[in-house]
């Protein structure tokens, strides 16, 4: 049996610029549209932290999203968002605009620990791994 931990039923954004320090990562307050978000890197590679829904009324984070946009230059081979769709099931992978678009939602409401928190964001350093992975050794398909 595991002992009691506390559950977090939302966080504020500073809570999760500390959880990303306690991992290594450094972390830069940015704001966009009006909305304030984190910036950090992984692999080399930019990423924000982009703050979800609120309580009514409240400051605290119910969700955020980890979100990785690298420009294209180019045409992306046909296919290639949808095979990695198929074979990874925490992240989503978009073309937006001139944008690759790597995305991983952190749900809190309802109540999660600690634990859970810290298993996510090494979650997402290991889709961050496997995005850059993927992308220099996808060959589209020949048919």
């Amino acid at each position: 049996m595991s002992e009691k931990q506390d559950i977090i039923e939302d966080i504020e954004l500073d809570g999760v610029a500390a959880l990303l320090q306690e991992a290594g990562y450094r972390t830069n307050d940015s704001e966009q549209n009006g909305t304030r978000q984190l910036l950090s890197a992984s692999q080399g590679i930019g990423f924000a932290v982009r703050p979800g829904n609120t309580r009514e009324g409240g400051t605290g984070l119910l969700d955020f999203t980890l979100s990785c946009a690298l420009r294209i230059d180019g045409e992306l081979p046909e296919g290639m968002v949808t095979a990695w769709n198929r074979g990874k099931r925490f992240g989503r992978l978009s073309e937006q605009g001139d944008f690759l678009v790597l995305e991983m939602d952190v749900l809190v409401a309802g109540g999660v620990s600690q634990g859970y928190l810290r298993t996510a964001v090494e979650l997402w350093d290991r889709l961050m791994r496997e995005f850059l992975l993927f992308l220099r050794n996808y060959t589209a398909p020949t048919g």
